[in-house]
């Protein structure tokens, strides 16, 4: 595979073209590095990463991010990150430090004082209004850069990336949205790239001429008024003139509206700023966002879009990914699902970065596979993903296993989740975990409940029940009319739907069946294509086609459509769903349902074919209580101990199965 060969980027040679981004973790102390940090990037380094970036490690006070980012603002910091940079190269990676500088992204109570930029605009991101810097300050900025290269070179770092992406401090001097400065670093795109091309110069001279240099760019800002893909083709050689030997392409700013990393972006979608980028440049060009698959990642390099892949979530996930890909083993890979609830959601929580579908990051030591002190026998009820993961972890750990599932499908409530086409990764879980079940030999039995008699027979010394959740029905006159259906049973595929349909609930489930419901024009997108192309249908008809779906209203009792999802991705299902034409409405109440429609608690009608119950989820756990003293150990994990999230049950399963 051309994803494993090596590649040149000036003083250094990558055995492959497998690169992991730096990203945040949350995993310092005081800007200082861990051993937890060691031991994740350990982890990935010795499983075939060809090049592992690490940051953002701010340069400055006034750069800070948060105290749990890195620091390299210093020289007490090489110690630290010297280990860290011995314990990458004795996995076998090499590895470069990302400089970061968050200007206006940063927060005047984290860095104690006003946050900096190229001019006073304020940012929608944090909500403060910036200082602009002075051209003094700009120097001072500069060789703060360059100090901060030489340490990460000192520190045992192969190579340093500036990142001018994401809306930090250099696009933030590129752009015309920020920069408003009638000097030498300001106007036209020439004299706004002076900051960047300077940086570049600063760390050039002081790192010599046989290091590294790679910027992290957006390849285009997608904010209304910046620079868009266009500019950069501007910009890009300039900085490869000046010193920049590969460019790391992704998209977008944290202000833009236009989704990056969540799940309804295709994959490989912003594959073509890279291919951008590589027209223009003759250096090394990587491809990042939403590669998550070998195989597309393997089609961008042999389609020259791309000389590099960069995997940043798909690596937090799955850090055998680069190994099983390279001996072959596609299925074996736990792919990114684009969810965000243990990675992004978690950094805006400001809690270390974990995974839904790998409870051991940020654990790597902790829950290392080590064999049971004594093989126990363990009997498993329910194959959600809970259920699947205590299964596969138990087993490894050279248990007996047995996992009941009462229907014929394995995967629980992910099938649901996964029904639109928009979340359809979390579908990549279920397919993961039900590959583990065949290849590690886990005895499953299908279509048969678990009776207090059935764990009588087997006699197991450890039961975990996992049999999640149910449906809420509400108690609201008329719910158990002919036209109203549960939406478990529409993500299912079991019933049909009218032309218009209200959905009562408008928490994740509610907006997932709306999204559902909405899925599927009068034609779809490949269809349209086709029938414009071949003349049948202009452009703007055949959009309207496409878009034509169902008239669908959701009503939600709270005053917040979407409460429930996690806080990184549901803005964009609420945006698509606006834009699919779905009514939202909040602060209303169903008072009773018709054979009409329903009728709200303001007196309001809302007329439809078909009522969809979208209104929440109860333990689905009677069985508990009955199987008490039938085995010496018995746990539960997952929604049949509290209705919550996949993560929840997939993190629950882990600990419990290294404990056993």
């Amino acid at each position: 595979m051309k994803l494993f060969e090596p590649i040149q980027i000036r003083g250094i040679e990558l055995k492959n073209r497998i690169v992991m981004p730096a990203m945040h973790l949350g995993y310092a102390d005081q800007g200082y590095i861990t051993q937890q940090i060691i031991d994740f990037y350990s982890e990935r380094a010795k499983n075939e990463v060809g090049l592992i970036l690490i940051g953002g490690c701010w340069t400055e006070i006034l750069g800070k991010g948060m105290d749990t980012m890195i620091r390299i603002d210093s020289d007490e910091a090489i110690i630290g990150l010297s280990k860290l940079t011995k314990a990458i190269h004795e996995g076998g990676a090499n590895c470069g430090a990302q400089l970061y500088h968050s200007g206006r992204y940063a927060f005047s109570i984290v860095i104690g004082q006003t946050p900096v930029s190229a001019s006073a605009v304020q940012s929608s991101f944090t909500g403060e209004t910036p200082r602009a810097l002075t051209i003094e300050e700009i120097k001072q900025t500069e060789k703060n850069y360059a100090e901060a290269a030489l340490r990460a070179k000192k520190a045992g770092f192969d190579a340093v990336e500036l990142i001018a992406s994401a809306g930090y401090l250099i696009p933030q001097f590129l752009s015309p949205l920020t920069n408003k400065r009638d000097d030498e670093y300001g106007g036209d795109l020439k004299s706004r790239m002076r900051f960047g091309v300077e940086c570049v110069q600063a760390i050039r001279d002081k790192v010599g001429d046989d290091y590294p240099l790679i910027m992290r760019i957006s390849g285009d800002d997608m904010m209304p008024g910046g620079n868009t893909y266009q500019e950069v083709r501007e910009y890009t050689p300039v900085f490869a003139e000046a010193g920049v030997d590969m460019f790391n392409v992704t998209g977008g700013w944290h202000e833009s509206r236009v989704p990056q990393i969540t799940m309804n972006v295709p994959r490989g979608n912003y594959v073509w700023l890279a291919e951008n980028v590589k027209e223009v440049v003759n250096v090394p060009v990587m491809a990042c966002n939403r590669i998550t698959d070998p195989l597309l990642a393997e089609q961008v390099l042999l389609d020259a879009k791309a000389d590099l892949v960069g995997l940043g979530r798909a690596l937090i996930c799955d850090p055998e990914w680069a190994r099983k890909a390279k001996e072959g083993r596609f299925k074996e890979i736990r792919q990114c699902l684009g969810c965000n609830q243990g990675c992004f959601d978690h950094v805006f929580l400001l809690k270390p970065v974990e995974c839904l579908s790998n409870a051991a990051v940020s654990r790597e030591a902790e829950y290392q596979i080590k064999l049971a002190d004594k093989r126990k026998k363990v009997l498993i009820i329910g194959g959600g993903p809970g259920g699947m993961e205590v299964a596969r972890v138990a087993k490894l750990r050279g248990h007996d296993v047995t996992l009941y599932e009462k229907t014929y499908t394995m995967g629980g409530q992910l099938n649901l989740a996964a029904a639109p086409q928009d979340r359809r990764e979390f579908k990549n879980l279920v397919d993961y975990l039900c590959y583990q079940m065949d290849l590690l030999g886990i005895k499953v039995v299908l279509g048969k409940e678990v009776t207090p008699a059935v764990v009588k027979e087997l006699k197991p010394d450890v039961v975990i029940v996992a049999t999640g959740g149910r449906p809420l029905v509400p108690n609201i006159p008329g719910v158990d009319g002919p036209n109203v259906v549960i939406s478990w049973n529409v993500l299912a595929g079991k019933v049909a739907v009218g032309k218009k349909a209200i959905v009562v609930g408008g928490g994740g489930v509610g907006c997932e069946t709306g999204l559902y419901l909405t899925d599927h024009g009068s034609i779809t997108p490949e269809q349209m294509l086709f029938l414009v192309n071949f003349g049948v249908l202009d452009l703007q008809t055949a959009f309207d086609m496409a878009r034509k779906t169902r008239d669908v209203t959701i009503v939600e009792m709270l005053d917040r459509m979407g409460a429930d999802i996690s806080r990184t991705c549901r803005w964009t299902i609420l945006k698509t769903l606006a834009m699919r034409g779905v009514q939202m409405l909040t602060n209303a109440k169903v008072a009773k349902i018709t054979d009409k429609g329903v009728v709200l608690e303001n007196g309001d009608v809302l007329e439809a074919d078909t009522v969809v119950i979208a209104v929440g989820t109860v333990p689905n756990n009677e069985i508990v209580d009955q199987l008490e003293g039938l085995a010496p150990e018995l746990y539960c994990i997952g929604d049949c101990v509290e209705p919550r999230k996949a993560f929840e049950a997939v993190h629950e399963a882990a600990e419990i199965a290294h404990k056993i």
